[in-house]
């Protein structure tokens, strides 16, 4: 007899069908507002991180150069997304979804309340809190999903681009509203807004979550005989002692490398850890090669021990996880070199009929979403304001905030005569263009011309490499070493078209194929691994982005664009290779 830790008794998953809100459960826009508060609160952060770094002392900013801030930045977002493994252990192991998500959002509201101090240490403290945070929050809302879903897979996409498009809804706001009041009226303000909205979501989630039944509860130990086999029937395979420590090791490397690398930048090599060589490698270089490949000697000595199905269907993930990293290093240009273009290469300031169209226009994208998600919140009151009337309150008065907060700010554009786009509006654009079309490709999935795995993510990384390939013909005319130009903001909107089109193909369907592939008992430490490659590739994109100055001096940023959108082409051209292999590999799983 031993004991072992088992996930509580989730129930009749087909309870959860029975209030439904546009075809699907009202648990799941629970979920759907509790992150969109939290995108709402991250991506209105994130929006003006870099350029309050890079601005200059006068304007309240810290005056880094930019490849001080993409550093950063990089390891900030990085280590965002490294933190879901140990979320994913904590809440697999000792405190469920549930708890983890509340702790979650909890550790978040108090990060984004220092960086509304906005000192050194208060900024540094903040950012430390919003990485924990993200790291209990995000891999336990995709866990929380699944389980509502394990008995109806063939919904599985369709939710999942749902979920997305709260998401996304949370960042078009955040990076609109906290965007405005970042650079219109004060850093302060636009970091403060962010964490008040995320104490929304904290409040709405913690009121409401007896709509998940037994989903996400903290597991129990149970005393059993069957140590060898999961109830699934396959073998179990747990961490010895010594992969234990390898791990370990491997955290170690990791961390000293992604925190140490940006300190060297930062204080103009003062500080270097890594001022060594070994085997004609640098300090850093060898620090982060060795981590890696000690992470992929034990996953695949791991691989070897789970029965064929599971190996193989985990094989498929590691691959998708892959084309995932290559996919987030070039589409996280967005807050770093592309928010850069649009500051100093792109033309902002409208006059005349032009800053009148733009006003009209950027009313219509504002309202017209914004009354849109509010449909779908009345929605969602009329199935569970009786039981959940407090929730719904709160909700409901955080949704009145944002309206006042948008007609304020439409009012303020409304009475300039010669409007300057804020440098954060063109980042809203992904967001909006997702809240478009996320229905559009929902249906796309759910349809007879759903098409396989394989094709999605070369479709997806076609997309991207055509918006790369706007921007980079947008930006011919930039002779090298120009550090200001005037180029239309028509590039810009179709590089957020494109990328978005990117986006739908890849994301929102890789945490469903994740949720297909793996075993139950292993999802929210899967999905932990899922965003290591995500993390991966958020560094990648900042270490892209920390280069940007030196290739634009050489042979302008066009040449810049132009190497992504290569990049994107050869990585869907493997996508494609590889179909018919990694089709065998999901064993049916579509």
């Amino acid at each position: 007899m031993t004991d072992q830790i088992q996930p509580t008794p989730q129930g009749n998953n087909s309870d959860f069908f029975k209030n439904m809100v546009i075809g699907h459960p009202a648990g799941l826009f629970v979920l759907f507002f509790t992150e969109m508060w939290e995108r709402f609160s991250f991506y209105g952060m994130r929006a003006l991180l870099v350029m309050f770094l890079t601005a200059n002392l006068v304007d309240g900013g810290w005056e880094w150069t930019r490849e001080q801030a993409m550093a950063l930045f990089g390891s900030y977002v990085g280590l965002v997304y490294l933190s879901t493994m140990m979320g994913g252990y904590f809440a697999d192991k000792k405190i469920g979804y549930r708890y983890a998500v509340l702790v979650g959002a909890l550790l978040m509201t108090l990060g984004h309340a220092c960086m509304a101090i906005e000192t050194s240490w208060s900024i540094y403290m903040g950012l430390a809190f919003l990485v924990f945070g993200n790291g209990f929050f995000k891999p336990n809302m995709v866990s929380i999903i699944s389980e509502m879903y394990k008995d109806h897979p063939e919904k599985k996409d369709g939710a999942y681009t749902i979920f997305y498009m709260g998401v996304n809804s949370g960042a078009f706001f955040g990076i609109l509203l906290c965007g405005y009041l970042g650079e219109k009226v004060g850093w302060s303000w636009g970091f403060g807004l962010a964490g008040i909205f995320m104490f929304f979501g904290l409040l709405q989630f913690w009121l409401a979550q007896g709509i998940f039944g037994n989903i996400g509860l903290k597991p129990v130990k149970k005393d059993t005989v069957q140590v060898a086999h999961a109830p699934d029937g396959d073998k179990l395979n747990p961490f010895t002692t010594g992969q234990l420590v390898l791990i370990g090791v491997m955290i170690v490397l990791g961390l000293l490398w992604i925190i140490f690398e940006p300190v060297k930048k930062i204080t103009s090599g003062a500080v270097d850890i890594f001022d060594w060589n070994l085997i004609g490698l640098s300090g850093n270089n060898f620090t982060i090669l060795l981590a890696l490949a000690l992470f992929l000697c034990l996953l695949v000595y791991r691989l070897t021990k789970y029965s064929v199905v599971t190996r193989d269907r985990m094989i498929a993930v590691a691959f998708f996880a892959f084309l995932v990293t290559f996919f987030w290093a070039i589409f996280e240009q967005s807050p770093g070199t592309l928010t850069i273009f649009a500051r100093d290469y792109t033309n902002r300031v409208l006059e005349g009929s032009a800053g009148t169209t733009f006003k009209v226009v950027n009313a219509l994208m504002t309202l017209v979403p914004l009354g849109i998600i509010t449909w779908v919140l009345f929605k969602l009151f009329q199935q569970t304001f009786k039981k959940y009337a407090v929730a719904n309150i709160l909700l409901g008065s955080s949704f009145v905030i944002v309206w006042g907060i948008a007609f304020w700010m439409l009012k303020n554009q409304f009475a300039e005569e010669t409007l300057e786009v804020p440098a954060s509006w063109f980042s809203t654009l992904n967001s909006l263009f997702i809240i478009s079309l996320a229905p559009l490709f929902s249906k796309w999935w759910e349809s007879k011309y759903n098409p396989p795995a394989n094709v999605k993510y070369a479709i997806g990384m076609t997309f991207l490499a055509i918006g790369m390939v706007f921007v980079s013909f947008g930006a011919n005319g930039i002779e090298p070493g120009a550090k200001t130009a005037s180029v239309s903001m028509v590039w810009l909107i179709l590089v957020y078209l494109f990328h978005t089109m990117g986006e739908l193909c890849i994301s929102p369907v890789g945490l469903s194929y994740v949720s297909k592939l793996v075993p139950a008992r292993m999802i929210a430490i899967m999905y932990g691994i899922w965003y290591l490659a995500v993390a991966i590739g958020m560094k990648g994109a900042a270490k892209f982005g920390e280069n940007v100055d030196k290739v634009a001096d050489e042979k302008g940023i066009s040449y810049y664009f132009g190497m992504l959108a290569v990049v994107s082409f050869v990585v869907a051209v493997i996508a494609l290779v590889f179909a018919p292999i990694i089709r065998k590999l999901m064993h049916g799983v579509r």
